[in-house]
């Protein structure tokens, strides 16, 4: 109870979805189960972004967090990195995407990066937040928060 509220029981943010095994076998996830998460935080890169005439002229910084949905279970069993989800490759490829990028508004290039982590790495869910530290006076940064899965990008 939280301020007199009482709260539902928690339900799994991965329930229903489909884990990526790479053998092409993949399971539901029930609503009692528990999907591991793989993050970036912080991933600075360097874009044109935004609607102002100056912002179209010189590259600002971008801030990325991606939490991913992924099943470790098979990685860590085995100790096989083959099995786990390559965050590296994941960095590489976000930053290559947006220092190429030219879009106005932090939400399209929100659901871009998303697509992009959905589809070219099997990623089942995921929760990503694009922000721009010193866009606006006195605040740290602005930006948006959106999840997606998968099945958002069939």
């Amino acid at each position: 109870m939280v301020s007199g509220v009482t709260q539902a029981p928690r339900k799994s943010w991965f329930a229903g979805i489909k884990l990526n095994d790479k053998t092409n076998n993949s399971e539901s996830v029930s609503s009692g189960d528990v999907m591991d998460i793989v993050y970036i935080s912080e991933l600075e890169i360097q874009a044109i972004i935004g609607i102002y005439e100056w912002e179209r002229e010189k590259k600002q910084t971008i801030s990325v967090n991606i939490e991913m949905g992924w099943d470790n279970h098979a990685a860590s069993a085995d100790d096989d990195i083959s099995k786990a989800l390559d965050y590296k490759s994941v960095a590489k490829r976000v930053i290559a995407f947006v220092e190429g990028s030219e879009f106005f508004l932090v939400e399209t290039l929100a659901e871009e990066i998303a697509k992009i982590v959905a589809t070219e790495f099997s990623v089942p869910w995921l929760r990503l937040r694009v922000s721009k530290p010193g866009a606006v006076t006195g605040s740290k940064d602005v930006g948006v928060v959106i999840e997606r899965t998968a099945q958002d990008f069939d």
